[in-house]
């Protein structure tokens, strides 16, 4: 008990030095505003920052912390740009929600257990560390799936501006604006293309950097016909719609897949719930009345 009340008391005053600290010389602070005027200083007014932007600020020295190597660094850059986070201040914040997650676990381990056992700390604040990642993966999945939802849509009004007679890049262009409001994910994507092939880098490169982005398997393969298209000099427009013609049977493909193990999925609730329940109303009253019957001929009553 001695030994937890000790850790508890350390964190608690390493955390008010931490607090202090950044409250002195973070450049927003008010009250490192008001100690260096204090001092003499003249601290010119600035706006209050935004909740994100201390948040970043406090999580900042946790990111540090943590080691990570610069496989592992570009990796978890991957991930977060494919959940549509590509700023760097996304990365700090990611890496410091793992660190406080972590600590708060821990912590929250000798204040409930009122000791210090450390295979369950090792556990909680493991727990807590990957927490951010689960939900980063549930965020990938989700927004591929939108993507891949909306590519279809998307590959019918790019053959209708390119038969239209735009290029491949205006049509992209275009596209990414009509489909800002209904689906923002692959809009924002095709602007990043756009963008990209603006500022001078091949058409090819920039498809393969939206492949990396994403993540998502149908714009893979939409970008390989694109490539062998524009290296061949076949019909754009005729390679998009049997694109998207395909697109449109894979997808109904799994909506049908989806469909079928519906049936499957239903046994176990059906089994849990309403078999019971099924059972207690047809039997129930059939065993009411065998005992009825069977309990005064054994001489009960």
């Amino acid at each position: 008990m001695a030994l937890a009340l000790a850790i508890v008391l350390f964190l608690t005053i390493a955390l008010v030095i931490f607090s202090f600290g950044a409250a002195v010389y973070a450049p927003s602070s008010v009250l490192g505003a008001r100690l260096r005027t204090l001092a003499g200083q003249r601290v010119r007014p600035q706006e209050k920052p935004a909740f994100r932007e201390r948040l970043e600020q406090a999580l900042d020295p946790l990111s540090r912390a943590l080691p990570l190597s610069p496989s592992e660094v570009s990796r978890t850059q991957k991930w977060l740009i494919q959940a549509g986070y590509r700023e760097q201040r996304h990365f700090t914040i990611y890496l410091g929600l793992r660190v406080l997650l972590a600590l708060l676990g821990m912590v929250g381990v000798v204040a409930v257990e009122g000791k210090f056992d450390l295979l369950t700390m090792i556990g909680v604040g493991g727990f807590g560390f990957f927490v951010p990642r689960f939900l980063l993966k549930r965020m990938i999945r989700e927004r591929q799936r939108r993507i891949t939802l909306a590519l279809a849509d998307a590959l019918d009004l790019t053959v209708i501006c390119v038969e239209a007679g735009l290029s491949l890049d205006q049509a992209l262009m275009r596209v990414g604006e009509d489909l800002h409001h209904a689906h923002p994910e692959l809009s924002d994507e095709f602007h990043l293309v756009n963008l990209e092939m603006r500022a001078g880098k091949p058409r090819a490169e920039a498809l393969r950097n939206l492949v990396e982005r994403s993540g998502v398997d149908d714009i893979r393969d939409l970008v390989a016909a694109l490539v062998q298209t524009d290296r061949f000099g076949t019909s754009i427009s005729q390679a998009l719609r049997v694109h998207s013609e395909s697109l449109r049977t894979e997808r109904r493909q799994r909506a049908e897949e989806q469909a079928a193990k519906t049936t499957i999925k239903m046994v176990i609730p059906l089994v849990i719930f309403v078999l019971p329940s099924i059972i207690f109303v047809t039997l129930g009253p059939a065993v009411v009345q065998l005992i009825r019957t069977l309990l005064p001929a054994t001489g009960h009553r």
